[in-house]
């Protein structure tokens, strides 16, 4: 398979403590790679370094053989707007807008036009479920409904990488399994890359490829294990 995403040598530390320790990683075009570990061991950093939400202090981040560590924030912004998707636990909708909205707003803020966004917001909440919510408020809400939309917002742009921080965290088991099975689905279907950071092993096993973190280190105990199909 192709790499599409490589970070090397990956150091980061918030202050005195560090964060990562010079971390390899590689992902491939259409893998799904889980990322484990305890609590604090750098999981989420990790996320944010690959996906150019933040800087590393030293190392490189290669998307397409390109060191976006180099790109201004602003173009970094940009490739997180299109070729990135980013989902976050607790899903972050917008509270005073529409689930329909809220769907459509990556492509607003890309330039489409707003029918045509409307129209496309629409097909994707359809497929993971929620297209009768377009119009609702996310208080209006259930979790799992503003998640599958918070979802469906990260991947309108059809990106090429998702990256998911806990995306189930806040969910009861079931519900967690029905948005990760959406996620997947989708990946496989469009060849899209994955990234998805948990402490769940029932959520890692839906993964083509587990590394572990420990004390911001990869943990050769947990590297490169396969967890399914």
């Amino acid at each position: 398979m192709t790499t599409l995403l490589q970070g090397t040598g990956l150091h980061r530390a918030y202050g005195n403590t560090p964060a990562l320790r010079g971390i390899d990683i590689e992902i491939a075009e259409g893998e799904t790679v889980a990322v484990t570990g305890p609590s604090g061991c750098g999981k989420s950093t990790l996320l944010h370094c690959l996906a150019g939400i933040m800087r590393v202090d030293s190392g490189e981040v290669r998307y397409r053989n390109e060191d976006i560590g180099r790109w201004s924030e602003a173009e970094r912004s940009r490739l997180r707007r299109t070729e990135f998707g980013v989902l976050f636990q607790f899903g972050q909708l917008v509270p005073e807008l529409t689930a329909g909205e809220n769907v459509a707003l990556p492509l607003l803020l890309a330039g489409a036009k707003r029918r045509e966004a409307k129209v496309v917001a629409q097909r994707w909440l359809d497929r993971f479920g929620v297209g009768e919510l377009a119009g609702k408020l996310p208080g209006a809400m259930s979790g799992g409904e503003q998640q599958r939309c918070a979802v469906a917002r990260a991947l309108v742009t059809e990106p090429r990488v998702l990256f998911a921080d806990e995306p189930t965290g806040a969910l009861d088991v079931l519900t967690g399994e029905q948005v990760l099975t959406g996620i997947v689905r989708v990946a496989r279907e469009e060849g899209m890359a994955v990234v998805l950071v948990t402490h769940e092993a029932q959520i890692a096993a839906y993964a083509d490829r587990e590394i572990s973190l420990r004390d911001g280190a990869l943990d050769p105990t947990g590297l490169g294990l396969r967890t399914g199909a």
